[in-house]
């Protein structure tokens, strides 16, 4: 079975069980780019739905739609933001036309679901119209980035969830390692020493920043440019249009928003989503120096650091028997190598705006939920599979500091740097340790070298006296 649907540009034959409509048929013939089509971001398609069902009430309140068209209107895009028809929604991500083929098969199928509804079949657009009635009082200009942003609050506030359960689960291993002594590195050779619940406490801190800046990320995406319409002008929606729309999507989603000051500038200005993945960016960071110190940590098990075991997750070589690889770390850093990437996309394409509007604008709703899916599953991963299960090798992490050279730093204030400095040369050269060398020497006793060189000793501030020259 098949309809005929026209636009202005002709006339197309549609096989009779699709929702969608001639505009969406042609943009799915037209762009080919991702693989990754509109389906598969299921906040976006519920966000776009809540957008278009505020819009029919908004019209309706104010009196240019027919109430139950607006009806018939709300009752399809119940159905669409509770997941149904999700395989209509078929356009790629990336697309030319600044999301107005997004648009249309969203109007497409609210108007098919709900000609149905009518007892009307498919197609027949005399009683309910995409563009007339579906796209009243809009553009693909405001709707399109609207739905972005609202999408992004919603993929942002899971951000900030898995985020927030990722500190506490660092906050509670910091109190469980809190009295492990281990060497701590600067630039990959022994430095001073630390406690392995002060590495997993500096964790948590970077953690608690980024949950700072998701939250300021999260209240940008909350201002919008609804009755912008097509530049920013409020053309063709009635003059009460904007501030009910706004309203009705508050209800709706539980959400507050609230409608940019100047439509015009909001309309061509994309730089809040570069705001919103430099926070990406900044997390994807942190989460790279937490994944490559694990690694490290974990390195071994015997001619490496071997300062904690992550979990066993999956066998490590198809030819080493025992090898077991820190998969967990590894497949986070790919994650934020990936966003990373599409931060810099999400910059390119924002710089590319040109008067009124920003025409690459899919490009940056592609790359930002690519990156806001990516890292939120990095998050979780690594808190699951690694935070949570790893296990300290306690009398490792001891052993490293009292083998280490670089525990002669204690005896700075004592001794000055250049008799320390000495006593390290010697202890790298024979192998003895710091201490006793300072005891052949005859700097100090035994007890005050050992009073010096006790760990625990080593992780404060400790010089109450003035050294003498």
């Amino acid at each position: 079975m098949t309809r005929k649907e026209h636009d202005f540009i002709g006339e197309l034959e549609l096989p009779d069980d699709i929702y969608y409509g001639v505009q969406t048929y042609r943009a799915l013939n037209n762009f080919k780019m991702t693989g990754h089509r509109f389906r598969d971001y299921p906040l976006f398609v519920k966000a776009f739905a809540q957008v278009k069902k505020a819009a029919a009430k908004a019209n309706a309140e104010v009196g240019v739609l027919d109430k139950d068209k607006a009806k018939a209107l709300c009752g399809a895009a119940d159905k669409v933001i509770k997941g149904q028809y999700a395989d209509q929604f078929v356009v790629d991500m990336i697309q030319g036309g600044a999301g107005t083929s997004t648009n249309m098969n969203m109007n497409e199928v609210l108007v098919n679901v709900a000609l149905e509804g009518m007892k009307h079949k498919k197609g027949e657009y005399q009683y309910l119209h995409p563009n007339d009635h579906a796209n009243l009082g809009q553009s693909t200009n405001d709707t399109y980035p609207s739905s972005i942003k609202v999408a992004s609050v919603y993929y942002l506030t899971d951000l900030k969830k898995a985020l927030e359960d990722l500190k506490e689960a660092l906050k509670k291993r910091a109190k469980e390692f809190k009295d492990i002594i281990k060497m701590g590195r600067t630039e990959l050779e022994d430095a001073v020493p630390t406690t392995l619940g002060n590495t997993f406490n500096a964790f948590a801190t970077f953690i608690d920043s980024d949950i700072a800046q998701i939250d300021k990320a999260c209240k940008l995406m909350t201002v919008l440019n609804l009755g912008a319409t097509a530049i920013g002008t409020g053309i063709n929606c009635h003059p009460d249009y904007s501030k009910a729309v706004i309203k009705h999507l508050s209800d709706i989603t539980g959400v507050k928003f609230s409608n940019a000051k100047d439509l015009i500038a909001a309309t061509q200005d994309t730089a809040d989503y570069v705001t919103v993945s430099a926070a990406l960016r900044t997390l994807a960071v942190h989460l790279c120096k937490i994944a490559n110190d694990l690694r490290l940590m974990n390195s071994g098990p015997r001619c490496g650091l071997g300062e904690i075991d992550l979990p066993k997750m999956q066998p490590g070589s198809s030819i080493m028997p025992g090898k077991v690889n820190p998969v967990i770390p590894e497949v986070t850093l790919e994650a934020c190598y990936q966003v990373m990437g599409n931060d810099l996309t999400i910059t390119l394409c924002a710089e590319r705006g040109e008067f009124e509007l920003n025409a690459v604008e899919p490009g940056i709703a592609y790359a930002l939920f690519n990156s806001l899916n990516l890292i939120t599953n990095a998050v979780i991963t690594i808190n699951k599979y690694a935070v949570a299960g790893l296990q300290p090798r306690t009398a490792d992490c001891l052993k490293s500091v009292m083998n280490s050279v670089g525990i002669v730093t204690a005896f700075n204030p004592y001794l000055g740097y250049e008799k320390s400095a000495s006593i390290a040369k010697e202890a790298l050269q024979t192998g003895k340790a710091v201490g006793d060398i300072c005891l052949e020497r005859g700097y100090m006793s035994k007890a005050q070298i050992s009073k010096i060189l006790e760990p625990k000793n080593m992780l404060n501030p400790r010089m109450t006296q003035k050294r003498e020259g």
